[in-house]
Parts: structure tokens; C-alpha cells; sequence
């Protein structure tokens, strides 16, 4: 007997640029949503009938003229909005999930002060989101960051490892430790803080990787982990995406020169790759 499995649909890459005009300045906030849903599907599958259906154009225009409604003031705030809509006119849907991407506009500084009406692209960092919920159920909420490029030049090292007839690599206790971070941390409560503990998390990230007397990429990311959720009691846990951007040291000695770790080669990949999640014990 053949069944039908998990399943879901919906729609990707909807494009969101909102701005709030205010008597003496402008606010501005580009985001990109992914709405996922979950529900009773299976006749459109099995037996081509779409009565059940709501079609994914739908999906995009609903975020158009629910944007143009809401008073939401993070994106969290407003997929939370966008699933109670679909969720309270579609009972044929058991769970619909949002997950938000947020490009970092930065006002425009001219003559030492910020530009009230204009703004700047300066990083390629992301902020990020998922709001997830179920019929008669609770909002999951987790938010997070992508694209950090961040690197280090001190209180990094890589020893002790396994050396087989395969390794090259040779040991350090003084290296280059760049990454380009992914994180996200789910609240103990979806009715969060959000901008607040956004800035909050970042800014704890930031600093435990500085701190950090690192003896590999997974021993950093964990304290990076274990530092927020020592310091936010709003986390309950946190997961971290930490790929190893190299940088070879640059052999000068054929020159005649010698390189006391100053020249470096920038390589893009192949690349190590280090994830985990730290929570709270229960």
C-alpha cells in the first residue's frame, strides 16, 4: 500500500521593503519571508484536487496587504501576526511556519550626523527569524543572525589534534581564526524583547569570540554559547554555525624574507565547518 508522507508548501523569497514616515525622519526595513504550510493536503496530491488549496500567489499578496495593515515592530512581531491570519481563515492547515530574513540598512551619515531619509548598505550581514505555530497551539519563536564575518588575530591556536600519515597540517598556538557566523536562539517565550535581545545576544557573541583564549573553532563556539545563555535569561538555547575561513601563512623564505605571521593567503574553500547547539540542562 502506497500513502502519502510528510508535506508541506507554500512560498519563498517573498520581498518585503517597508518604510514608516514619520513627521522628522524615515524608518526602513527589507525583508525577505519564507511561508511553509502544513495541513490536510492530501487530496490535491493523491487525487489532483486543489479545493483544499491556498494558492501560493496568495501567500504573497496576503504579506503585502498584512504589511500594509500592521503595526508589528520586528519581523518577529509581524510573522507572528502573518500566522495567526492564515491559520484563523484556513482550518484545513494544522501548522504554518515564517521564517524572516532582514538585510541591515544603516542611516546615511553626512557632515557627522545621521541622514533622517537615507540609508547605506555596509555589511552583508543578515538578521533572521522563525516564527512556527499550530492550530489551538503556542508560537515557537527563534531568532538569530547570518553572513557575520568576523576574525581574529590573537588568543588563537590549534594543537594536540590527531596526526595520521594523512596529516599536513601542522600544529599552532598562533593563528588566524576568521569565520563567517550563523546563529540563531530560540525564547523561552514568544512574547519577547526581540530588538532588545537581538542587540543583546549579538553583542554577547561578539564579545566571548574576542575574549576567547580559543584552542580550536568548537572550543570558541562554545563559549560563545555558554556565554549567552549566562547572560540573557530569555535563551533557552542556541545554535551555531562556525565555518573555519583560512588563512595560510604565505612561505617568503624562497624571497629570502622571513614572514613572522604577517602575510596571509585567504582561501574561500575548501573550508572546515563547525556546528553545535548548546541549551540549558534540564
Amino acid at each position: 500500500m502506497i500513502e502519502l508522507g510528510e508535506n508541506r508548501y507554500g512560498k519563498s523569497r517573498v520581498r518585503l521593503l517597508r518604510v514608516r514616515r514619520d513627521a522628522d525622519r524615515h524608518y526602513l526595513r527589507e525583508w525577505t519571508l519564507d511561508i511553509l504550510l502544513e495541513g490536510d493536503f492530501a487530496t490535491c496530491y493523491r487525487d489532483g484536487d486543489n479545493s483544499k488549496i491556498l494558492p501560493t500567489d496568495t501567500l504573497k499578496n496576503t504579506v503585502y496587504s498584512m504589511a500594509r495593515r500592521s503595526a508589528a515592530p520586528t519581523m518577529e512581531d509581524f510573522g507572528k501576526e502573518l500566522i495567526d491570519f492564515l491559520l484563523q481563515r484556513n482550518p484545513q492547515v494544522s501548522h504554518a511556519e515564517v521564517a524572516l530574513a532582514e538585510k541591515i540598512w544603516e542611516r546615511l551619515v553626512t557632515q557627522g550626523k545621521p541622514h533622517p531619509t537615507s540609508f547605506v548598505q555596509s555589511t552583508g550581514e543578515h538578521q533572521t527569524a522563525r516564527v512556527d505555530r499550530s492550530q489551538n497551539g503556542s508560537f515557537s519563536v527563534c531568532s538569530g543572525l547570518k553572513n557575520l564575518t568576523i576574525m581574529k588575530t590573537a588568543r588563537s591556536g590549534f594543537e594536540g589534534f590527531i596526526e595520521d600519515p594523512l596529516t599536513t597540517l601542522p600544529p599552532t598556538a598562533d593563528r588566524l581564526l576568521g569565520t563567517c557566523l550563523a546563529a540563531s536562539w530560540l525564547y523561552s517565550s514568544p512574547d519577547a524583547e526581540f530588538d532588545r535581545l537581538r542587540t543583546s545576544v549579538r553583542e554577547v557573541l561578539l564579545a566571548a569570540f574576542a575574549q576567547h583564549n580559543s584552542k580550536s573553532v568548537q572550543h570558541t563556539l562554545y563559549a560563545m554559547g555558554e556565554c549567552v545563555l549566562n547572560s540573557v535569561a530569555e535563551v533557552g538555547e542556541i545554535e551555531l554555525k562556525m565555518p573555519n575561513l583560512h588563512c595560510l601563512p604565505v612561505d617568503l623564505s624562497r624571497f629570502g624574507q622571513d614572514n613572522p605571521n604577517e602575510i596571509f593567503l585567504p582561501i574561500d574553500e575548501p573550508q572546515g565547518y563547525i556546528e553545535a547547539c548548546i541549551r540549558r540542562r534540564k
